[in-house]
């Protein structure tokens, strides 16, 4: 491969390998040349190949991995949430909300419209804004913050790294991570430090690492965390809280998406003391996916920096949105069936939980949209199984960060609207499929 890469200078090396690609001569995981022979090759310095494989690294175009060497980057498929296509099978690995548990908008539709909002007025409404400062500033502990409307907790935390990083920085991610964010961390070019989750949140030794490791960023979940259900308790927020005391600089974005729903008092990570946070509510798990719409309380550096990626008229939140939403987080009809459809989610989890418990199958006590079940056997064989009896469930495999030696023994379920029947069909389903004989003990952790 060294011979078909030409240049004297960091730039023309860097430009041939770049026609390579495009010419299709180099594909996805190609290993490039060592600087060394590719410096003896061209006749060049080996800090001009050095040069031209870090321009190429910052474009995104090859990957370094140390003595393993240089590779060209790809756009791997991600998994994504959301129901499968093209199926005739039950799924019970969505992960989303009851369609019949979403307020209905209609009423508050017709109270939203009025004079046009126009280029240069403030891109947030100011009716959403006073509501918004008065729901997060509980969970801020005294923290000055601004408020900042972004288009879902997707774009908030893109838009988050993108103030605050560059290429190759390093970014913690909970392990089991929400399949959004290591989309969003792939795509940015950035690098995933993961951070294992327990029945409390994040681990604090695992946090403490990434923090060796050089992360210039933390994305957390505080409550009902994506995949595992796992919500901060107040022992390990002031844990960590305790860690992150040493790194007040470290952006630390809090995705407390499941809110409204929760059934846990709010726990957090930004202390008063902490320099660069974000905590980002969406509403799209309560008032449906297609409300588009994330409120971020954030420092107010970080709230100038985001300002500058909110132009108006190009890419701000529609203020008849914003209404919408306001209209209905402010009506008392809509706040009590999203009460109800959070105490719903509980109730109906708990209670398949409760029959996977008496088939010896430990389920913690965590909370949202999924459970998240260790089984036996690997999760991959146990849902092929599954397949073969009508249903369609998520691997845990799908949520590891990076590569890993061991397949998952997890899978993601979401049944929170399966009748009693399909509940019992699915769990005696599941429990011939992991291999666990009929009356086993239940077994408690």
């Amino acid at each position: 491969m060294s011979d078909e890469i030409t240049g004297t200078t960091a730039a023309e090396i860097a430009d041939s390998v770049r026609a390579l690609l495009e010419r299709g001569v180099l594909r996805s995981g190609a290993l490039l040349p060592p600087v060394r022979e590719l410096a003896a090759t061209l006749g060049v310095n080996r800090n001009t190949a050095v040069a031209a494989y870090r321009q190429l690294a910052q474009a995104g175009l090859v990957i370094s991995r140390g003595r393993a060497g240089t590779v060209v980057s790809g756009m791997d498929a991600v998994a994504q949430e959301g129901y499968a296509s093209d199926t005739v099978l039950r799924d019970v690995g969505t992960g989303n909300p009851d369609p019949a548990l979403i307020p209905d908008p209609s009423t508050a539709l017709a109270t939203v419209a009025g004079r046009p909002v126009l280029y240069g007025e403030p891109v947030i409404d100011r009716g959403l804004e006073r509501w918004a400062r008065e729901w997060v500033a509980p969970d801020l502990g005294g923290s000055d913050f601004r408020i900042t409307i972004t288009s879902g907790a997707v774009d908030a935390v893109e838009r988050l790294l993108a103030q605050a990083l560059t290429r190759d920085d390093a970014v913690a991610l909970e392990d089991p991570c929400f399949l959004a964010s290591i989309h969003t961390v792939r795509l940015g070019g950035y690098r995933a430090v993961p951070v294992p989750v327990d029945s409390e949140g994040m681990t604090v030794d695992g946090l403490r690492a990434a923090l060796a490791a050089g992360v210039r960023a933390i994305i957390c979940t505080p409550r009902a965390q994506n995949p595992t259900g796992a919500s901060l308790s107040a022992r390990r927020a002031e844990e960590l809280r305790a860690v992150l005391v040493e790194h007040p600089y470290v952006l630390l974005i809090e995705d407390d998406h499941y809110s409204m729903l929760s059934q846990r008092t709010s726990e957090t990570l930004i202390s008063p003391g902490h320099r660069r946070f974000a905590l980002i509510r969406s509403v799209s798990k309560f008032l449906g996916p297609d409300m588009c719409l994330a409120i971020a309380a954030t420092d107010p550096e970080t709230a100038e920096r985001l300002a500058m990626r909110l132009s108006p008229g190009t890419t701000w939140v529609s203020h008849l949105l914003q209404r919408l939403t306001l209209a209905q987080l402010t009506d008392a009809d809509a706040v009590a069936r999203v009460a109800a459809a959070g105490a719903h989610y509980a109730e109906r989890n708990e209670a398949f939980a409760s029959r996977l418990r008496a088939h010896g199958i430990a389920i913690p006590d965590t909370e949202g949209l999924s459970l998240w079940v260790e089984l036996p056997q690997p999760a991959r064989l146990v849902a092929e199984r599954l397949m073969r009896r009508g249903w369609l469930a998520r691997t845990g495999d799908d949520f590891a960060l990076g590569e890993r030696a061991d397949a998952s023994h997890h899978l993601r379920l979401t049944v929170h609207d399966l009748s009693d029947d399909d509940a019992d069909t699915l769990v005696a389903d599941l429990v011939s499929a992991a291999g666990i004989p009929v009356g086993t003990a239940q077994v408690t952790r």
